[in-house]
């Protein structure tokens, strides 16, 4: 029986869960080899929804794209540690720190798959400075919705856009006398849009 688009994501999403686990197992001594059986599912499914990319709502698309660079994320993160095993260079700790930065990746891939679902991407800012982990989940988000959108991202760049949210933030501040910045990456008559307000 064909499964739906919302199916084929869900499944997506939890093969990307699944392999990280069992490659964790991997690295960690639980399975002699790594997943690949899974790791080939992955990729036969990424290669499938990229080739009908065109044939789905912007919601799909970017849902998709948010799954494709957290899966292209993991697989480099994969691979440099199958090397470092191959060179016996293997790293069995990785500290506190270590676990807590994977935690707010979890979080924040939990977050804009949830906006994803709803086409629409919301972040709230008071100290872009010090908050390159949400600059960088909006600036991901932006790119994702625009390239889901079919525009073009050529003229984008990080350091750019940094700019623009610390400028658009402290203006927004001042104006409103707010201590956050919400900024929403949504489409609107078929255009993204990134809108800005103060948060009460």
């Amino acid at each position: 029986m064909a499964t739906t688009i919302d199916e084929d994501m869900t499944q997506l999403e939890r093969d990307i869960r699944q392999l990280k686990v069992e490659y964790d197992q991997y690295f960690g001594g639980g399975r002699k080899r790594p997943p690949t059986e899974i790791e080939w599912r992955i990729d036969q499914m990424v290669k499938r929804n990229s080739e009908r990319m065109g044939d789905l709502k912007f919601a799909h698309r970017f849902r998709f794209n948010n799954l494709a660079q957290t899966y292209a994320k993991y697989k480099e993160v994969f691979r440099k540690r199958l090397q470092q095993r191959e060179e016996g260079n293997v790293q069995h700790h990785f500290g506190a720190a270590a676990r807590a930065i994977e935690a707010e990746r979890h979080r924040a891939e939990a977050a804009q798959e949830k906006a994803a679902a709803n086409g629409s991407f919301r972040i709230a800012c008071s100290e872009p400075d010090r908050e390159n982990e949400k600059i960088n989940q909006l600036y991901q988000a932006l790119v994702s919705a625009k390239q889901a959108a079919g525009e073009k991202v050529d003229k984008l760049s990080r350091e750019d856009f940094q700019k623009f949210v610390r400028k658009k933030t402290d203006d927004l501040k001042k104006q409103k006398g707010s201590k956050e910045v919400e900024y929403i990456v949504e489409v609107a008559s078929g255009k993204v849009k990134l809108k800005a307000r103060v948060k009460e």
